[in-house]
């Protein structure tokens, strides 16, 4: 499914339409705050995170005037303490999309029939604190896929091959009874990117992964958490 998301994003990539320069438009840089609250038997418990979207116009295939727009994220994921010395990570991808922190803001976007040009700066018409759907709906290339960030959580916050999955609309199969996820949000700023969550995760393993073993379909799998998935472009 990651694969099949990525191929889609070339793919609405290449549908560009020629005829604007690279000296005349310009894809804007933004951040915005993802914040996961929880309500808990103590009350609700909050988590956020800067995130910065860098937007670069770079040419599209062979036609010198095709334009697409490469987006480099710099951010870390949500991190919210919860009761019992737990913490809940929201990524910075999705459990299908690897990019997820990069394309939030686009398809939260007008979805409107306009030239490539014209719609470079549609992320900030995005104003307020929206609350994320549960879902995207499907389109043209891709099926209907969680709205959400991944969650996570680590059974041992000190062993790199402890992350557990969670379930967006189970919370308290993992973190007990009363704890139940209220909503995620995301809201332009202008306030610095976060930085700092190195000290809140173990140390990856010696290949640089976090391990994550989860149940699909009846049967257990191993999936491959790099650093990218916690945060890019803020370690030091």
């Amino acid at each position: 499914m990651a694969r099949i998301i990525q191929a889609a994003w070339l793919a609405l990539a290449a549908l560009l339409l020629p005829g604007c320069s690279f000296a005349e438009n310009k894809a804007p840089d933004y951040r915005y705050r993802l914040t996961v609250e929880v309500e808990t038997p103590d009350g609700l418990k909050t988590g956020s995170s800067v995130i910065e979207v860098q937007q670069t116009l770079v040419r599209a295939g062979s036609v010198p005037a095709n334009q697409a727009v490469q987006r480099r994220v710099r951010g870390e994921a949500a991190a919210v303490d919860l009761p019992g010395d737990k913490t809940l990570f929201a990524l910075l991808r999705s459990d299908n999309d690897p990019n997820w922190a990069s394309m939030v803001y686009v398809l939260l976007a007008p979805q409107e029939n306009k030239p490539f040009e014209d719609a470079l700066d549609d992320v900030l018409e995005v104003t307020g604190k929206r609350t994320l759907p549960r879902t995207w709906p499907a389109d043209l290339w891709i099926q209907e896929r969680s709205a959400y960030p991944m969650l996570v959580t680590f059974g041992d916050p000190a062993d790199p091959t402890s992350v557990a999955k969670v379930d967006p609309d189970n919370l308290a199969a993992t973190f007990g009874e009363g704890v139940k996820l209220k909503r995620i949000t995301v809201e332009l700023t202008d306030d610095p990117v976060t930085t700092g969550i190195e000290a809140r995760l173990p140390p990856p393993s010696p290949k640089g992964f976090y391990v994550m073993r989860m149940e699909v379909d009846g049967e257990q799998r191993t999936m491959l958490l790099g650093r990218s998935a916690f945060s890019k472009g803020t370690q030091k």
